[in-house]
C-alpha cells in the first residue's frame, strides 16, 4: 500500500523534495491558481500554516494551469504573486498538471485514494484540497468551495490522531 511518503515533488525553486521528510506530520495538499475566484483562499491557507504549523501541519501548494489558464505565469512569477499578495510562507511547489496523462504521480495517487463526487478520479477545479494524516494516508478530500477555515476541526482530528 502506498502513502504520500512514497512521492517526491519539486519546490517552486526547482529543488526536489521527498515527501518522506514530512513523516509524522499531517499535510494539506492543494492545487492552486493565481487568477481564480478562489485565489483569496491563499490567505486562509496561510492562516492554517501559521496556526497549525508548529503543531505538525504542512501546507503544500501546487500551482496548476489546467483550469481556465488561471496560472499561466512562470514558477518565479507565481512565487512572487503569492508572497506579495498573500504573504504566503507555506511551501509552494513547482507548477504541475493534476489531471490527464501528464498528471503528477502524487495527484494520480491522491484521486485514487480519495475520489471526488460520484467516484470521479479527476480534479474538477483549482483549490481542491486533500488532508493527509500523520500516517501518510489520505483522510479527506475537499471541494474548491470548502474554505480553509472550514477544515479546522478535521485538521485538529488529524493532528490528534
Amino acid at each position: 500500500m502506498s502513502t504520500v511518503y512514497d512521492f517526491d515533488a519539486l519546490q517552486i525553486d526547482g529543488k526536489s523534495v521527498p515527501l518522506s521528510q514530512f513523516k509524522g506530520k499531517a499535510m494539506l495538499i492543494v492545487n492552486t491558481a493565481s487568477a481564480c475566484g478562489f485565489t483569496p483562499q491563499f490567505a486562509g491557507l496561510e492562516e492554517l500554516h501559521q496556526t497549525y504549523g508548529k503543531q505538525g501541519l504542512v501546507v503544500l501548494g501546487f500551482p496548476c494551469n489546467q483550469f481556465g489558464a488561471q496560472d499561466a505565469g512562470s514558477n518565479t512569477e507565481i512565487a512572487e504573486f503569492c508572497q506579495l499578495n498573500y504573504g504566503v510562507s507555506f511551501a509552494m511547489m513547482a507548477k504541475i498538471n493534476v489531471n490527464g496523462a501528464q498528471a503528477h504521480p502524487l495527484y494520480q495517487w491522491l484521486v485514487k485514494e480519495a475520489p471526488g463526487l460520484l467516484g470521479s478520479k479527476s480534479i474538477k477545479w483549482n483549490f481542491t484540497k486533500f488532508l493527509v494524516g500523520k500516517d501518510g494516508a489520505v483522510r479527506k478530500r475537499y471541494a474548491p468551495t470548502d474554505t480553509p477555515a472550514s477544515l479546522k476541526s478535521d485538521i485538529d482530528a488529524a493532528l490528534a490522531a
